[in-house]
């Protein structure tokens, strides 16, 4: 019994029960991964929208780059065991999406809005255009017809 108790105190001091659990910087840089990853498609989803909508994203599709990129090497040291390294790249990730969302949304109701501008300008604007060039043309044959009814008179 003595060399059983030995033995455990000796397996938990050497660090043995990391075998039997995760190390707390695995557990750590797991889920700073799992959380830049989240980030990463949440602002995806946000430029795919702002896009859709007609923004100019070309800004936002450089960060987003870079950010995979970062998540890419957070996800190299991660499989090598750097899991310190693994956390600060998830970490920087992270720290580069900030206010990204916002600004993604941003430009997507800017983008909106000029839509709807640019609406009313063609199609309005050429519905009136369209009506005054018709009161115009009747407003010159009624004047001719006027003018020509006048010289049947003399």
């Amino acid at each position: 019994m003595a060399f059983l108790s030995v033995l455990v105190v000796v397996f938990w001091v050497f660090g043995g029960f990391g075998v039997f659990g995760l190390d707390e910087a695995e557990v750590e840089a797991g889920e700073a991964i799992a959380e830049a990853e989240a980030a990463v498609l949440d602002c995806y989803k946000a430029v795919m929208d702002a896009e859709r909508a007609g923004a100019n994203v070309t800004e936002l599709l450089g960060v987003l780059n870079e950010a995979g990129m970062l998540l890419s090497k957070s996800h190299l040291a991660y499989s090598i065991g750097d899991f310190g390294s693994a956390r600060d790249f998830a970490v920087w990730c992270q720290g580069n999406l900030t206010g990204f969302v916002e600004e993604a949304d941003d430009l997507r109701d800017v983008a909106m809005q000029e839509g709807y501008w640019d609406f009313m300008v063609n199609v309005v604007g050429s519905a009136v255009g369209a009506v005054g060039v018709v009161c115009s043309g009747f407003a010159v044959w009624f004047f001719f017809k006027k003018r020509e009814e006048s010289k049947e008179r003399i």
